[in-house]
């Protein structure tokens, strides 16, 4: 299989990463998740990424794309907060959470860890998420904010106690 050519793409922050950039890029995929928009968050991986997704394993833009379409068309109400657990060179590791509810007005809370690798242009080239979903009340939400990106004075993930 040959590699695609991503040379045109650039996606910054680009790697080495430092706290900072480490920092900017984890929450600029945030952002891009909180938009649903499977289309314009595939632009963020190389087109031939490789994902582990809790039992699925997209590759390539156009499966995140028809993987993502079928998250979002079951969870509603998503939002999202990622936060920094570690970074090396061009790799970065993530926790996270995020709350939903599905067609039966049950809500979850989703808790999470993402590893990332991304290429010289700054587009991730392999994301190894680990998942699991902890049921909810809707009393127990702990987002709230609009539907797009968390607001910048709204708590992380550490501040929640999560």
């Amino acid at each position: 299989m040959a590699c695609a050519d991503t040379s045109s793409e650039i996606r910054p922050p680009l790697p080495p990463f430092t706290r900072e950039t480490a920092e900017q890029k984890v929450r600029l995929a945030e952002n891009a998740w909180n938009g649903r928009d499977p289309e314009k968050v595939s632009l963020a991986y190389t087109p031939d990424s490789r994902w582990r997704n809790r039992a699925e394993f997209p590759q390539g833009r156009a499966q995140i794309v028809e993987f993502l379409t079928r998250k979002w068309e079951r969870e509603h109400e998503y939002r999202l907060i990622k936060e920094l657990w570690g970074f090396t060179g061009h790799r970065i590791a993530v926790r996270f959470a995020y709350e939903w509810c599905d067609d039966a007005g049950s809500w979850y809370r989703a808790y999470g860890n993402e590893n990332w690798e991304f290429n010289e242009q700054g587009l991730m080239k392999t994301r190894y998420a680990s998942i699991n979903d902890l049921p909810i009340t809707e009393s127990e939400r702990l987002f709230h904010w609009p539907q797009g990106p968390r607001p910048l004075d709204h708590p992380g993930l550490s501040e929640l106690g999560l």
